[in-house]
Order: structure tokens, then C-alpha cells, then sequence
């Protein structure tokens, strides 16, 4: 089974690309042979793009879709939605705001739940993201749900981090500054048709100079109003080029070991599960529990 799926990915099956994301989001077994077996052709293109709720992120992933569909390429979309920490079913359906591109050949589009993940991002997303690189896709893109400062994990798995705000936000950037600000590529001011947004830009590019933070180079910022399109043809224009210079650089390096990382943490933490823990801290009681010391007994020898 898992040999036929593979070809048909790598024939750009759909069907077949999402039955398999299904199988490892559920830990189908075998699927670690699958993923192991993928034959990667196409070097896809990572951008990951992330901001507070409301930033209009999934527009402007939208209007990327148009500016990638224009080049004649290939895009896979996979959002991530806020999930229900009792159920890990998916809150939110960002497929809904990019229904035109249904039917188009050449775009793939899934939503995926964080199942209680706090960094933004799917558990598998790692997985996930291979088992469509090797489905040929030039570009994919990653559109997390916007957690704030906890949603740093996408600097580890994208080539290039797009963080979208809108000019209300000012107030929040001291905040911000700490997390969610030190890992953009670019800075996207969406919906900067509202006022006080050239205030917000000025005070962002104040903020974002070399000068005071750990960036070596000044980050660009980009005014665009995703609903109407505009600005969106500047700004794929920048992220080609970012996306190009990161396989001319270190940053490459640093990705792959963080994705390693990753997936090394989570095996061995495969054999602990959260109903496993809640059912043997409903056997001690309350009065007498120590966190400290019932955790050693998962890490101990």
C-alpha cells in the first residue's frame, strides 16, 4: 500500500497526497516507511507566513496562490486552525476563503488542526510538509494560526517567515518584539489602507533597524491591502528573492537540524500519550501530587 502511494504522489496524484496525510496524522503503522521511501525531484519553495488573528493572513495567502498560479507553478497550501483541546478537531476552515482554487490543477489546499500544539503548528507538520514537497509543488505555504509570541516554531521549518500585522497593532510591537518579531524575513502591514498606518510603518522600521536587534540586515516592510490585491505583486517579488538566498547561506543548515530535532523529540516521546498521563493522575490524589515528581517517572530510568 504504502509503495503504490508513494508513486502516486509522485505523480501528482491529490487523492492519493491526502489520503497519505491522513494515514500519518493518525500514525497509521507504517507510515515512518513511507515517509522514509519519498523521492523529492522538485525543490520546493517554504514560505511560512504568521501574525496575530485578523491580520488577514489567509487573504494574503490568497493572493500569493494568484501571483505563483501567474508564474505557471505549482502551490500547496496547508493552514493550520486552531483546534478544540478536548476533541483536536479544527476550529476554523481557511479553505473556505480560498474557494476559487478548488478545481485548479496546479493548487493544493489543506487545513490542518494543532491538536493542542503550541507553537502554532501541526504536530506532523514536518511530515506533512515532505510528503508534499515530494508531490513536485515549486512552492508551498504555511499559514499558522496566530498564537503570538509561542508561534516560533515556523522559523524552523520555513525558507522564508512572512509576519503580517495591521496598524492597529502598535501598541502590541513592544510586546511582540521579544518573539513573533525576531523571526520575520519580511514584515507585511496588511489592511494599510486603515488609518495610522504610515505612523506604524516608520515606527516598525525604527524598531527593526540593525542597530537594535539581532537582524543583520535591515528586514523589508511591505504596505499591502490583501483584500484588493495590492501590494501583493512587490511582495512575492521579495519573497522570491529571500527564498532563493536562504540555499546560499547557513540558514539551510539550521532548518534541516531543527527539523531533525524535531522529529527525534518526537520519537521518543512516542510511547507517552496525554490520555495515558490523565488516567494515572486520576489514580493519585490531589492533595498529594507533585508534578515534579510524577513527571521524573517518564524520563527517569
Amino acid at each position: 500500500m504504502w509503495q503504490q502511494l508513494r508513486d502516486q504522489i509522485r505523480k501528482g496524484d491529490t487523492k492519493a497526497l491526502a489520503r497519505s496525510i491522513s494515514l500519518v496524522e493518525n500514525e497509521q503503522e507504517g507510515y515512518e516507511s513511507l515517509l522514509s521511501e519519498l523521492q523529492i525531484t522538485v525543490h520546493s519553495k517554504i514560505i511560512g507566513i504568521t501574525g496575530p488573528p485578523g491580520a488577514g493572513k489567509s487573504t494574503l495567502a490568497d493572493g500569493l496562490i494568484k501571483e505563483i498560479i501567474k508564474e505557471g507553478k505549482k502551490v500547496a497550501v496547508l493552514c493550520v486552525d486552531p483546534s478544540s483541546p478536548f476533541h483536536s478537531g479544527a476550529v476554523l476552515g481557511d479553505r473556505i476563503r480560498m474557494n476559487q482554487w478548488y478545481t485548479n490543477p496546479d493548487v493544493y489546499i489543506r487545513s490542518l488542526a494543532t491538536r493542542g500544539s503550541m507553537g502554532g503548528l501541526h504536530p506532523k507538520i514536518i511530515e506533512i510538509t515532505e510528503l508534499v514537497k515530494s508531490a513536485g509543488f515549486d512552492y508551498i505555504i504555511i499559514e499558522t494560526m496566530g498564537v503570538g509570541q509561542s508561534e516560533i516554531e515556523i522559523v524552523g521549518l520555513a525558507d522564508t517567515t512572512v509576519v503580517v500585522m495591521v496598524p492597529e497593532a502598535g501598541d502590541e510591537i513592544q510586546t511582540m518584539k521579544a518573539g513573533l518579531m525576531e523571526i520575520a524575513d519580511v514584515f507585511v502591514v496588511n489592511k494599510s489602507d486603515r488609518p495610522g498606518a504610515d505612523a506604524f510603518v516608520k515606527n516598525l522600521r525604527q524598531m527593526m533597524a540593525p542597530t537594535f536587534t539581532t537582524h543583520k540586515e535591515e528586514i523589508p516592510i511591505m504596505k499591502t491591502i490583501a483584500s484588493q490585491h495590492v501590494g501583493l505583486p512587490e511582495l512575492f517579488e521579495i519573497i522570491k528573492k529571500l527564498v532563493n538566498s536562504v540555499h546560499e547561506n547557513d540558514k539551510r543548515y539550521w532548518l534541516l537540524a531543527e527539523k531533525t530535532w524535531k522529529i527525534i523529540q518526537e520519537q521518543r516521546m512516542k510511547d507517552i500519550s496525554k490520555i495515558k498521563l490523565i488516567e494515572e493522575i486520576k489514580n493519585i490524589e490531589a492533595l498529594s501530587f507533585n508534578l515534579h515528581r510524577f513527571a521524573s517517572r517518564f524520563y527517569k530510568d
